[in-house]
């Protein structure tokens, strides 16, 4: 255990600086969950009339979820590009720990992310979002939020190594811009068809929504609901455990075999 943890921090100092020596890329993942979040709310704010709720303060968690679930999307971009361009072929000639270099890039993600978070907060909070559910509370989604960017990021990486090439990564990851939309992060389920609103609130990013509106205060848990949109929070860590449970040593075994 030690020696993931120390060459695990060696990996994840190397994506931090991979990071800063990128600062162009590191605007833009930024800024662009910032812009959607306005063009969301003021385009078609002004057009949402959600009984009993403010429609900002319902955007404001699914943005925060629809972001941490790019994690599927960023992870695999990295891991596709290491793996192509012959990175980790070096990192496997080293005397590391094999689950290091997967579990360095997945920790880094997790600290940029929750960098990127205070801005998006900062902006839900001037455009009237408040957070009504008590610190403690507030603190949890935050955990579980950073819970699932953590999951989904396992499971890019994991995608990204199994990958044919750089541009096939490419592809499937923009595709991943689609999961969101099919999902309450934007709309609520209630007004979706049958078999739509059970597809939508069995996606994980649903449970995870309901779980941020819940613990914030800011939209009460829908009667009728799928399992995991009823029961949010333990929806949300099943997702996450199995998720993580899944993906995590599929893909330390998919690096080590090369």
């Amino acid at each position: 255990m030690s020696a993931i943890l120390y060459d695990g921090t060696a990996v994840l100092g190397r994506h931090l600086q991979r990071i800063r020596r990128a600062p162009a890329l590191l605007i833009l993942t930024q800024t662009m969950p910032v812009t959607l979040l306005l063009f969301f709310g003021y385009v078609f704010g002004s057009a949402m009339a959600m009984p009993g709720a403010d429609y900002r303060a319902f955007l404001v968690p699914g943005m925060l979820v629809a972001t941490a679930a790019n994690g599927i999307m960023t992870g695999m971009f990295a891991a596709a590009q290491d793996a192509h361009r012959g990175v980790m072929d070096r990192f496997r000639t080293l005397p590391m720990s094999r689950a290091a270099v997967p579990l360095g890039q997945a920790v880094a993600d997790l600290l940029t992310t929750a960098a990127g978070l205070v801005p998006m907060v900062l902006v839900g909070l001037a455009m009237g979002w408040r957070i009504e559910g008590g610190p403690l509370p507030a603190l949890g989604a935050f955990g579980l939020l950073l819970l699932f960017r953590f999951a989904t990021t396992w499971l890019g990486i994991l995608l990204g190594l199994a990958s044919k090439s750089e541009e096939a990564a490419g592809q499937l990851g923009s595709a991943t811009f689609m999961l969101p939309l099919l999902s309450n992060a934007y709309l609520p389920t209630a007004g979706m068809p049958g078999w739509v609103r059970t597809v939508a609130e069995w996606n994980p990013i649903s449970a995870v929504c309901t779980a941020l509106r819940d613990l914030f205060g800011n939209a009460p848990v829908p009667h009728g609901a799928s399992w995991p949109v009823a029961h949010p929070v333990a929806g949300s860590l099943v997702w996450c455990g199995v998720l993580l449970a899944v993906c995590v040593p599929l893909a330390v075994r998919r690096y080590a075999r090369g």
